[in-house]
């Protein structure tokens, strides 16, 4: 991805400052939380019934791994913060999330791609973090690592499916790649090789082609986001933000 031009956000003030076993916890919730709300969105939505309950499902997985990194981000950070803070009480600037995780649902194409992009990133970092001095977070990595496989066999097979499906299938699935392909940098940036080779694949089978346009778009890691997380957090966070310190 050397190629592509890289669009980063203006030097200054950090969002926030954390150390840096702190901020890769954070971080990482932040994606599960954020893509967990995003899933959450289609439920009682989808196309199929069975698709329903594979989405909830997956929103259920990302939601179990963002509360075990918050709470272990709180443990961490040794100031009695719990996962309710990292989650309900903190603004977008303080996020720390992939900008690809945010991006609205779209069609159920425009879904599909976006979980394929990050179900590829997820499988090389769980397996990557699995191996964690930190015993703690190697757990949660371990566990996080059987359901992303889950979350990528469904994320792929559905991307095939609709890529080398109809032309109006094809055609939406390839709109969603043109669309989100912007995104990609900051999530491959890690692993870029092999989330490339792994991607390039996949397209070959589905009958879809990486834009041309080498512009990327990143920030997220550093709290500059589109303007799509600014709504999510609200409608995520208002009941807590209206009703403090409220229990069930």
């Amino acid at each position: 991805m050397s190629d592509r031009i890289i669009s980063r956000p203006p030097q200054g003030t950090p969002a926030v400052e954390l150390d840096p076993v702190l901020r890769l916890l954070v971080s990482h919730g932040d994606d599960n939380m954020v893509i967990a709300h995003r899933l959450g969105e289609w439920i009682s939505n989808a196309p199929e019934l069975e698709i329903d309950i594979a989405i909830g499902n997956i929103a259920l997985d990302h939601l179990g791994v963002a509360r075990a990194l918050y709470t272990h981000a709180g443990d961490v950070e040794g100031r009695g913060r719990t996962e309710d803070d990292f989650a309900m009480r903190r603004t977008e600037r303080e996020f720390l999330n992939l900008l690809m995780v945010e991006q609205p649902n779209g069609d159920f194409a425009h879904t599909i791609v976006r979980q394929f992009f990050f179900d590829v990133y997820q499988r090389l970092l769980w397996a990557d973090l699995s191996r964690s001095g930190d015993e703690t977070l190697a757990g949660i990595a371990a566990k996080a690592a059987k359901e992303s496989a889950y979350h990528h066999e469904f994320s792929s097979g559905w991307l095939v499916r609709l890529g080398d499906g109809t032309e109006e299938s094809h055609r939406r699935t390839q709109d969603a790649v043109s669309s989100l392909w912007r995104f990609t940098a900051e999530l491959s940036e890690p692993y870029s090789a092999a989330w490339r080779q792994t991607v390039d694949a996949f397209f070959e089978e589905a009958n879809l082609t990486a834009p041309a346009d080498p512009y990327q778009r990143t920030g997220g890691r550093d709290g500059y986001h589109t303007e799509h997380l600014g709504l999510l957090l609200a409608e995520m966070q208002w009941m807590d933000r209206t009703y403090p310190g409220l229990e069930w």
